[in-house]
């Protein structure tokens, strides 16, 4: 018996190696692909969120918007038209959670440097604060690159619904006026449909490297199908 085992030992092991490949190729064809989930207002915490939009269930999606960003150009939906890319709320003389928020958003511009369907924009929340050139400003202290991020200014109001209404991402002022934010952490990825697929702490870098993963996650939806 154990000379019957030894004559076939070579055969008993090259099929076992084959038999491990060809497993292993069925389960990559089976495995079904990561897919990130579509947020809709409903699905996110209320306080984030304007009570007029609480309700929506299905369909959201981030609307259009004309603001102007720090080098005194208009942006609008069409610069990010068939973009991935992530949003913010921030302001220039915040120095709390910005800081880390900035340097999370160079890391994401780092990273995307070279990738042109990705792209990154914040919002100031103090647009009475945060014209032009203050931006210009930051946007050099920060070693924006132009083409790949934009920091925006424009209407309070309609900040304020961006980041309420839109991105669900910003808590109102308490004590303040009608269109007052209480910025959050938030990063918030938008895929090219302008839909919202992730939340993120734009403060932890582990969230961050999360987001890298998402965004790389979420280019697989848009590679051409095979024939």
């Amino acid at each position: 018996m154990l000379k019957f085992f030894a004559k076939y030992k070579f055969f008993a092991v090259v099929m076992l190696i084959i038999s491990a490949v060809v497993v292993t190729f069925i389960y990559n064809q089976l495995k079904p692909t990561p897919k990130l989930p579509v947020y809709q207002p409903s699905m996110v915490t209320a306080d984030l969120v304007d009570t007029t939009v609480q309700y929506i269930r299905k369909y959201h999606k981030v609307d259009d918007f004309k603001l102007i960003n720090q080098n005194g150009d208009t942006i609008t939906q069409q610069d990010y038209e068939n973009k991935i890319y992530v949003a913010d709320f921030f302001f220039t003389t915040c120095q709390s959670i910005c800081i880390d928020m900035a340097k999370s958003m160079q890391t994401l511009q780092k990273e995307f440097k070279n990738d042109d369907d990705i792209k990154l924009l914040s919002h100031s929340v103090t647009p009475e604060i945060d014209d032009v050139a203050q931006l210009k400003k930051y946007a050099i202290e920060k070693e924006v690159i132009d083409s790949k991020w934009n920091l925006v200014t424009g209407d309070k109001k309609q900040i304020y619904n961006l980041a309420r209404k839109e991105y669900l991402a910003s808590k109102t002022e308490g004590d303040g006026g009608p269109y007052d934010l209480v910025h959050t952490e938030n990063f918030v990825l938008v895929d090219k449909e302008k839909r919202i697929r992730g939340f993120y702490d734009g403060t932890n870098p582990e969230e961050i490297e999360k987001l890298i993963e998402d965004i790389d996650i979420l280019r697989l939806e848009y590679l051409p199908e095979e024939e």
